[in-house]
């Protein structure tokens, strides 16, 4: 997980539901990702947000456009609600997000597919009480401050 930031956006001209975009996460070009937040995003609000993004995700085809990586958002049990999962203030595009006491590189591409990664470990990555981002009751950080939900959306699921 990175902090990345939406440097343009655009409606999905097939999928109602999804946005396209092209977002920096501090590589050599921006990546492009498709995201299902039209229902709970304006078009204006996409661009320049800063985000946490899913990198290590194999790149794929959504409704014909090529989406490689994930904008996290926090979401209620309902998938009613959603929040952008950000950074805290200050953060630098590229960075990394770590977790207390989960150390090590990040798996590549092809594994994370294969084994099924973010499948197994999606039911333990939420937000508090207070809305910060956890896996395994451990804050998601860049530098010392950790990563929330946008508005602060407590208890919610982060994927």
């Amino acid at each position: 997980i990175r902090v990345g930031k939406i440097l343009k956006a655009w409606e999905h001209p097939e999928a109602e539901k999804l946005y396209c975009e092209e977002v920096d996460v501090g590589e050599e070009k921006p990546r492009q990702i498709a995201s299902g937040l039209r229902p709970f995003y304006k078009l204006e609000d996409m661009q320049n947000q800063t985000v946490l993004v899913l990198c290590n995700l194999k790149a794929r085809s959504l409704v014909g456009f090529p989406s490689h990586g994930m904008v996290m958002c926090a979401s209620n049990d309902d998938h009613t609600k959603v929040e952008f999962a950000v950074p805290p203030e200050g953060a630098k595009i590229g960075e990394r997000v770590v977790f207390d006491g989960f150390v090590g590189e990040p798996e590549v591409e092809n594994k994370v597919a294969k084994k099924k990664i973010f499948e197994k470990i999606a039911p333990d990555l939420k937000t508090d009480d207070k809305g910060n981002v956890i896996y395994k009751g451990s804050f998601g950080k860049v530098g010392s401050e950790p990563c929330r939900a946008k508005l602060g959306m407590p208890n919610a699921h982060v994927a």
